[in-house]
């Protein structure tokens, strides 16, 4: 059985429904991480995408995608616990919950292509009913959607979505499923024109610092 095939559901239910795959232990290691995560594989399965072919590292890809991945576990130390924070602030429904997250930064991530001051004010007025739930949601779906790694050294970052990194026109039909399943239908069919992902992307770095959640 290909054990990465159905990470992509498995980590999209314990993000959406529970955020089980981003429990941490008290000291803050990511030691519960991985036994959550074997234990829903154990759970789901039979929960799998078509179509993805096993690298062997925690991640899947086709002939012309990039390596996408789907378990938190794999990732660096700092970039778990980061997503921890995010995730968690998220689920909680309240923007202000996320201060803690942005503010772990030395500069907060960027939220627009100009200077914002307060994130957490401008989501509120770009959320379509002033709350900033959607926004939160975008951010749950997102990651939960599988990231990639791209660039080296200085310049490396944990992007999500991965298809944000990838050509639109040679996403794989599990992956033109996951595309919809983060992007509106509206936005979908005007990036699927154009060729060219302008909807919500995240960055965190290596090291663990958020860069930007943008569009």
């Amino acid at each position: 059985m290909n054990r990465w095939k159905n990470v992509a559901v498995i980590g999209l239910a314990a993000l959406v429904a529970g955020g089980a795959a981003l429990v941490y232990a008290p000291d803050g290691g990511g030691a519960g991480v991985s036994q959550t995560l074997q234990n829903a594989r154990i759970a789901q399965s039979s929960e799998r995408l078509p179509d993805l072919a096993e690298d062997g590292a925690g991640g899947a890809r086709s002939a012309d995608s990039p390596h996408v991945i789907y378990d938190p576990g794999t990732l660096p130390d700092p970039v778990q616990r980061m997503l921890s924070k995010i995730v968690s602030a998220a689920q909680t429904g309240n923007l202000d919950a996320m201060r803690a997250a942005l503010e772990a930064n030395e500069l907060k991530p960027m939220v627009a292509a100009a200077h914002v001051s307060d994130p957490i004010q401008y989501w509120k007025e770009q959320s379509a009913n002033g709350t900033g739930r959607d926004v939160l949601a975008a951010m749950l779906n997102i990651i939960a959607s599988g990231g990639v790694l791209t660039g080296k050294g200085h310049d490396a970052m944990y992007v999500w979505p991965y298809f944000a990194e990838a050509d639109i026109g040679k996403l794989t039909p599990p992956q033109q499923v996951e595309f919809y399943r983060v992007v509106p239908p509206k936005a979908a069919a005007a990036i699927l024109k154009s060729g060219k992902y302008d909807y919500y992307r995240l960055g965190v770095s290596p090291a663990g610092v958020w860069h930007y959640f943008i569009r």
